[in-house]
């Protein structure tokens, strides 16, 4: 066994990898305003890139999550980064809307198997008792991501333009987590645990087909509570510098000094939410319904926003959407992985992550269509903030089976 404190490290350095992940494609987010101007694109066609990557994600990650249960994490989050860094490098390169489609389009593939990696890690390399608090952690990867991209982009930008900005940005990234990523999973017992599955008595235990695991109720649970969260965390991330610059003038070289809270809100609520969870010490199946709850609520300030007459106002509205989004992630994550086999946990996540991008499939295009028709973000704002209700609601009111069963053996629970 790994002493929690190794556990604990290989754990931040699978988190780390959702840093590089988000890193990379929030560089476009936050460089959107000179792109669009540089490149001549509307609205509409800036939502439709933000569908590029989420549908190439929402098609690739459940088979990503298929092979990283098949090859590992270890491996196969090394190879991963390395695609991946390479693809948003050549972001720099973009003629016009046509280029950049199909770069988001191969950045979506080649980052599929970012989340299932990280997940099947924290599910695999730490303890039981500390999982729900692991997610939390695991999902600050992300806003860390979200919230360094801002800050480092927008610098390279007033230095040098967005071309280099995309080069820089994504090329620092890779470079200094894959040399981290290979030391802290350099030993045997480090590697025989992300990359060797658990050996079952009666032999190895048959695979779902993706079908199969789509329709069962824990999945359908769990996938309706991340479909609506997930554009509530999205409008910050891909939106966020076009809505300040949009709604209260904010130029291309300023958003990055609004744009670092809400991923840092995000950071304190996930590993808020799970910490609490953790210490609940509730009954093996027993789902955190009153957190889920609150952060549902959280999320649905999103529709606030119009209400701001500042940026500062709005950003901090922003935030507290983030955080209800970091709960809803966590939470819902840390519950769905506990009723799910060793074997499947990254295929399960893979589900998970392509239900967040088909939401932001529909989501973006409609977006950008509104905010070029009306000149604001007020509405789409506003029923991106209610859209989170319902899946919050299908979630709280479900009582899910205790255990996943293969289709032909499921039995009722609570």
């Amino acid at each position: 066994m790994l002493s929690r404190r190794r556990a604990w490290l290989v754990a931040i350095a699978a988190t780390l990898t959702m840093t590089v992940s988000y890193f990379d494609r929030q560089t476009l987010s936050v460089l959107s305003i000179a792109v669009m101007d540089a490149l001549h694109l509307s609205k509409q066609q800036y939502g439709w890139l933000g569908s590029a990557f989420s549908a190439a994600c929402r098609s690739g990650t459940p088979l990503a999550g298929w092979w990283i249960d098949r090859v590992g994490s270890r491996r196969g989050l090394l190879v991963s980064v390395f695609v991946w860094s390479a693809v948003a490098a050549l972001h720099a390169a973009a003629l016009g809307f046509v280029t950049l489609f199909m770069l988001r389009l191969a950045l979506g593939i080649a980052e599929g198997p970012s989340f299932p990696g990280a997940a099947r890690t924290v599910q695999r390399i730490l303890p039981p008792g500390d999982r729900e608090r692991g997610f939390g952690v695991l999902f600050t990867g992300s806003s860390i991501g979200a919230l360094l991209a801002p800050l480092f982009a927008t610098w390279v930008y007033r230095e040098a333009g967005w071309r280099t900005a995309f080069v820089a940005s994504t090329a620092a990234a890779g470079v200094l987590w894959i040399p981290l990523w290979y030391f802290v999973t350099r030993a045997r017992r480090v590697r025989d645990q992300l990359d060797i599955a658990p050996a079952a008595p009666e032999g190895p235990p048959p695979r779902p087909r993706l079908d199969q695991l789509v329709r069962h109720p824990i999945i359908l649970r769990a996938l309706a509570a991340i479909f609506c969260a997930a554009p509530v965390f999205a409008f910050p991330t891909f939106w966020g510098a076009s809505f300040l610059n949009v709604n209260f003038g904010i130029p291309q070289g300023g958003v990055g000094h609004f744009l670092w809270l809400p991923p840092l809100v995000f950071d304190v609520s996930a590993i808020t939410f799970g910490h609490l969870a953790a210490r609940q010490h509730r009954a093996e199946g027993v789902p955190a319904r009153g957190l889920v709850g609150a952060g549902v609520a959280l999320c649905a300030c999103l529709a606030l926003l119009p209400l701001a007459t500042t940026a500062w106002q709005a950003t901090i509205g922003m935030s507290l959407a983030m955080a209800g989004s970091a709960a809803v992630y966590t939470l819902v994550t840390a519950d769905l992985l506990a009723r799910m086999p060793a074997h499947i946990t990254s295929f399960a996540s893979g589900i998970l992550a392509g239900a967040q991008s088909m939401a932001l499939i529909i989501v973006n295009p409609l977006a950008g269509l509104l905010v070029d028709r009306l000149g604001s973000y007020d509405v789409p704002s506003i029923a991106l903030g209610l859209w989170a209700i319902p899946g919050g609601i299908v979630w709280l009111a479900t009582r899910p089976a205790v255990r996943y069963m293969p289709p032909a053996r499921i039995h009722s629970g609570g």
